[in-house]
């Protein structure tokens, strides 16, 4: 359905780009264009700083993109990680070094730096808004004003004459824009506004989990991640900044409807089967009264594009959180959208182009690691396969570093 509104002249409701999500795909994405020009918006729902469920374990392969975009890890002294465990439900473990490594940084943190970094490039970001809808509108009138006034427009940047318009509709008015971003993160009311069709499957091996997140203090290697796998899900655990650590875990949501819909029965009962959960639970402090929690989350493939809109994050694609790569893919993704935006939007790209480009290396960079996390994922949750898997890994140290590899980039 197209949009009737003509949008009004050099108003603030009139941008280069309008960004749905202030996660790590919308904020890094959002301070790259900034910096090249481009007026951006960034609508998020929520005020920072706020915590998200997360695993909030970062691949190293981020580490030079963070700090590019002002991000101060060097002097931060966040946790560096370099060891893996893995166990069973029967407490059988396997234990690997990270080829790469990676490093712990809390949502929290994070979200904030690069909120108070895309603030001083220049994006406009709206705390607390909602997006309500995104339109594509081709044949909206010409809307002059879009170009940055901090200097000098980039080449066709001047107006909108020919572009195809998005009306974006939100909790703060309506805003017009040459081309719009949704990085509202694993599932939000546009998926289901629109009928995204991961939305409308049945519960499935790759759908329907539900998230849970602590912050704790527990006596646990800061250089060490480990994923303690239960009946239905598993559980990762690691440092962040500040001498504490994130416990996060991932599980069906038959599993919590078995448990009477309670967490605490659920970890009582189930996830404290496995003797390392157990330990955590019975000895460590937490520093939460209640956890952060998300439900309904799939692993299913996602469209990229959808009546104009680019997906960027994970509303374009999740890797299965035991991968641990979710929040590198968020950043490298929005670095590769944000070429093809600066390229589509000073006039070298049309949109056609747009669109193709982002998708061919949006896949070149990321379906593989997709699909070798959607294999793991199946290898994991029912107890009687884990505990045989992670037997079976034991004596094959390559094995486990090639499955650790599949699921992981490079710098970038």
């Amino acid at each position: 359905m197209e949009a009737n509104h003509t949008p009004p002249e050099k108003t603030p409701q009139t941008c280069d780009v309008f960004i749905a999500g202030g996660g790590l795909a919308g904020l890094s994405l959002g301070i790259q264009l900034a910096r090249a020009g481009y007026r951006v918006v960034l609508a998020e729902k929520e005020k920072y700083p706020f915590h998200r469920v997360c695993g909030e374990y970062i691949s190293m392969e981020s580490w030079s993109f963070l700090e590019q975009l002002g991000v101060p890890l060097s002097t931060m002294q966040v946790p560096r990680i370099s060891q893996l465990t893995v166990t069973a439900p029967n407490g059988r473990k396997i234990e690997h070094p990270l080829p790469l490594g990676g490093f712990g940084i809390s949502r929290y943190t994070l979200d904030e730096q690069l909120a108070g970094i895309a603030r001083v490039a220049g994006v406009t970001l709206l705390e607390e808004t909602k997006v309500l809808d995104m339109q594509s509108s081709r044949d909206l009138a010409a809307a002059p004003g879009s170009a940055s006034d901090r200097g000098p427009a980039a080449p066709g940047n001047q107006g909108f004459p020919g572009a195809a318009l998005a009306a974006v509709h939100t909790s703060a008015g309506t805003f017009y824009a040459r081309a719009a971003v949704g990085s509202f993160g694993k599932r939000s009311n546009l998926d289901l506004r629109w009928k995204r069709p991961f939305t409308q499957r049945k519960a499935g091996p790759l759908n329907n989990y539900v998230g849970v997140k602590y912050h704790i203090e527990y006596d646990f290697p800061k250089d060490r991640i480990a994923l303690h796998n239960f009946s239905d899900g598993y559980c990762g655990i690691s440092a962040v900044e500040e001498n504490k650590y994130c416990l996060c875990y991932l599980t069906t949501a038959e599993n919590l409807r078995r448990s009477d819909n309670s967490i605490r029965v659920m970890e009582a009962s189930v996830l404290s089967r496995n003797p390392y959960l157990r330990d955590i639970f019975a000895r460590a402090k937490f520093l939460w009264q209640e956890p952060v929690t998300i439900s309904q989350i799939s692993f299913e493939r996602k469209e990229l594009i959808r009546d104009n809109t680019l997906f960027c994050g994970d509303a374009a694609g999740m890797i299965t959180p035991l991968c641990g790569n979710g929040m590198s893919m968020a950043l490298h993704g929005s670095k590769i959208l944000a070429s093809m935006l600066m390229s589509y939007l000073s006039g070298n790209l049309d949109r056609d182009q747009l669109e193709n480009q982002y998708s061919r290396q949006w896949e070149s960079a990321f379906s593989g690691r997709l699909r070798t996390g959607r294999i793991i994922q199946s290898l994991f949750g029912k107890p009687g396969i884990t505990n045989a898997f992670i037997r079976f890994m034991e004596p094959f140290p390559g094995l486990v570093s090639a499955l650790i590899r599949g699921t992981h980039g490079k710098p970038f």
